[in-house]
């Protein structure tokens, strides 16, 4: 028989990641669960609950890895794979009722903020932004008190790409006095550095491409939640807007989940020490990494993390030469092992400087560098940082 929640909930999450999700067991079958490539399937009668009917409505190659990411974020029903993140985030958003009110972080996934910003743009939902990490800058803006109170709370912690540290568990409280849903997206943290549904969130959202996944060669996105009615909701979006996995990304995606536990352990440990160097570096203007006891977050973090992850950001300092933007572009070219690409999550390092994007908040600062930490050797990664920080001053 497949893993059960009660002996899930009594295996540690690096057991969890590798156990669950597999096939029945039965005498000659295959331990890993095998891609199902089907448009239809055989039934004449009405569907009912179970029955699969049609390619939109459910693969049996989309079960294993949402009952593993289920089983990972402590959920009671199994979770919801969509074709992106965006996807997810799509499905998310239309938990708010037209008109209703959604509060969301200033600094977060640009996706999802040109998302709601489209949204409330044409008048479908009147969008708040603020600074997550300022509790009560969010309580107000849930109930502002002769005003209209959220309908939908819409956490990221850590924030990208400044990694501010919200306190998850106040603000689910805050949320749920005036009847608001909590959506929090945990791509950064991965449950098994965070899990936000033992902390009061809703719903928890994934961008599977990133950790997941892990290896920078599938775009999906998950969804997850203990919520009966908020699953059903979630899953007709799903079918009715089309946004459903491959079967093979799917599959893929369960392959890469099976390492994320030496990948987490192995990139945050890189993370730290990359951090640690970074931040008495004299070309570093400003550090963000939640493990540095100096950090804003780092108290924070550590009463509701695991871990504090394997992104980091610096601000590169500028000269009478350059400015700290044109500095950030030089130290990215001058990278050799890095990668200048945007994303994160994968085995490989990857490095980009934020505002070279358009959708990018503009308090974001220009010399902004977000660091994706993967899993090579960490001396290796800290020589050619170091070298290219060297030739700023060539």
């Amino acid at each position: 028989m497949s893993l059960s929640d009660q002996h899930a909930a009594d295996l540690s999450p690096e057991t969890v990641v590798v156990a669950a999700g597999r096939p029945d067991r039965a005498h000659d079958e295959p331990v890993n669960p095998p891609i199902v490539l089907s448009s239809t399937y055989f039934g004449t009668g009405s569907l009912g609950d179970g029955d699969r009917g049609y390619g939109r409505y459910a693969n049996p190659t989309w079960d294993p890895f949402e009952d593993a990411l289920a089983k990972l974020e402590g959920a009671s029903l199994p979770g919801l794979l969509y074709a992106s993140g965006l996807a997810a985030v799509s499905s998310a958003l239309s938990l708010v009722p037209a008109g209703g009110v959604v509060v969301m972080p200033s600094h977060s996934y640009a996706g999802s903020l040109v998302m709601a910003t489209e949204l409330a743009e044409k008048g479908f939902l009147e969008l708040r932004t603020v600074d997550i990490t300022d509790t009560e800058a969010v309580k107000a803006l849930i109930d502002p008190g002769n005003g209209k109170t959220a309908d939908l709370l819409w956490i990221e912690s850590p924030t990208n790409p400044m990694l501010g540290i919200a306190d998850v568990q106040a603000l689910t409280e805050a949320a749920h006095a005036v009847g608001a849903i909590v959506v929090t997206d945990n791509t950064f943290s991965t449950p098994l550095v965070q899990q936000p549904l033992s902390l009061g969130s809703d719903v928890v959202l994934h961008s599977v491409t990133k950790y997941l996944a892990g290896h920078s060669d599938v775009v999906l996105g998950a969804l997850v939640t203990s919520n009966p009615e908020l699953r059903a909701t979630l899953l007709h979006h799903r079918i009715i807007h089309g946004g459903i996995a491959g079967p093979f990304e799917a599959w893929l995606a369960l392959r890469g989940l099976r390492t994320l536990a030496l990948r987490i352990e192995r990139s945050q440990a890189t993370a730290a020490t990359l951090a640690e160097r970074l931040s008495t570096h004299p070309r570093v203007e400003a550090i963000r990494y939640p493990g540095l006891p100096t950090d804003p977050g780092h108290e924070r973090a550590k009463v509701q993390m695991k871990g504090f992850g394997s992104i980091l950001c610096i601000q590169v300092a500028g000269d009478e030469q350059r400015s700290g933007a044109d500095a950030a572009d030089q130290l990215v070219r001058a990278l050799q092992l890095w990668l200048p690409a945007t994303s994160l999550g994968g085995v490989e390092s990857l490095i980009e400087r934020r505002r070279r994007h358009t959708a990018e908040p503009l308090s974001v600062p220009e010399n902004l560098v977000r660091l994706s930490v993967g899993i090579e050797n960490a001396e290796d990664l800290w020589s050619d940082l170091e070298q290219a920080l060297k030739s700023l001053d060539g």
